[in-house]
């Protein structure tokens, strides 16, 4: 086998079933999947309904800990592999109740007004909340946000490495970049944190910043975006969302006429579309590589536990795939065979 196989993994126990199994590292830490947990929801709440910057950072204080602890746990069971971290991703009003009962007992427990907490709700509803406010448009924002997470990132990172002696090289990730201007402004403000970090705890170790490649922009721009990233990973469930127009919450409702009527071989959400998501993936790399040859590449989306997905990933010539703990053997073996039968196919030619 030629390429990697990590795993997308948020909790101690998803990275310890992606070690047993055979993963060799995480390729995609949803941060968001932390902040519904029950300890932490209210002060994710009390970050979205503050009024101004102030209010926010105060929230964030309170989840930093939390955070902190979160990475701390991913570092010590990845023992040196390296661990992809995405800062926050989907849109806020993804964190806040909807219905009039949810809204009365979050109302309650945070001491503000529920017709207030309702009104904040409505206001953060976007029609089309996957092409809206989500991503690195958050960081943008609100810098305050991707800033707390880099420094648990680091924080953690630094405590890990005195621990233990071993290697720890966070690869953190802004998600849903379209132009270079936004990884940019965002990179800086990464930078700035984490380099005060490791000032602050006298430590030396290595980070990578790098970008989710989910946008069919971002892919035929990526030599412009490989200025400023240091890997890339394509997010394939959403670059398929975007290449198609189709909706993947919404699509299954019709894809079935589809497969019957051949307009597609396959379901595209299953198996990577090589003619138009894999052109994409190619111009990407190719481009990528253009401005940084040592870029790293790798998929993360559902695609990548997937043998056929992967047997294009490997023609592809990306570094890694990332899948589901649980798939995480027949990706091995996939990607063995694929390594093979690219192989044979060289030889033939």
């Amino acid at each position: 086998r030629r390429m990697k196989v990590r795993a997308n993994a948020e909790t101690p126990n998803d990275a310890r079933v992606a070690r047993d199994f055979g993963a060799e590292g995480i390729g995609l830490c949803r941060t968001e999947h932390m902040f519904f947990e029950a300890d932490r929801i209210i002060a994710v709440r009390e970050m979205i309904l503050a009024e101004d910057k102030k209010g926010r950072e105060a929230a964030l204080a309170k989840l930093l800990p939390m955070q902190r602890s979160d990475f701390e746990e991913l570092f010590r069971v990845m023992s040196g592999l390296p661990v992809t971290i995405r800062l926050l991703d989907p849109p806020l009003h993804e964190f806040l109740p909807h219905s009039d009962e949810e809204i009365g007992e979050v109302a309650k427990s945070l001491g503000v007004d529920a017709a207030k907490l309702k009104d904040r709700a409505q206001k953060l509803h976007e029609f089309n909340p996957m092409l809206g406010h989500r991503g690195c448009r958050l960081g943008v924002s609100y810098p305050e946000i991707y800033e707390m997470q880099v420094r648990a990132v680091m924080e953690a990172a630094c405590t890990v490495a005195k621990e233990t002696g071993e290697k720890v090289t966070p690869e953190i990730m802004i998600p849903l970049v379209a132009k270079r201007e936004e990884l940019s402004i965002l990179k800086e403000r990464v930078d700035a944190v984490a380099l005060a970090v490791l000032k602050e705890n006298s430590t030396r170790l290595d980070y990578l910043v790098g970008t989710m490649i989910e946008l069919p922009r971002a892919a035929l721009t990526a030599d412009e975006i490989a200025k400023d990233a240091e890997f890339f990973s394509f997010g394939t469930n959403d670059l398929t969302q975007t290449t198609f127009g189709l909706s993947r919450d919404d699509s299954a409702a019709f894809l079935p006429d589809y497969l019957r009527q051949g307009i597609f071989e396959r379901d595209p959400f299953v198996t990577l579309d090589p003619d138009g998501v894999g052109a994409l993936i190619k111009i990407a790399a190719e481009k990528g590589r253009s401005t940084r040859p040592d870029i790293k590449l790798g998929i993360c989306g559902e695609h990548g536990g997937d043998p056929d997905s992967i047997r294009f990933v490997e023609g592809a010539g990306l570094d890694y795939v990332s899948c589901s703990p649980y798939r995480a053997p027949i990706a091995r073996l996939a990607a063995a065979q694929a390594k093979l039968e690219k192989s044979q196919d060289d030889s033939t030619a």
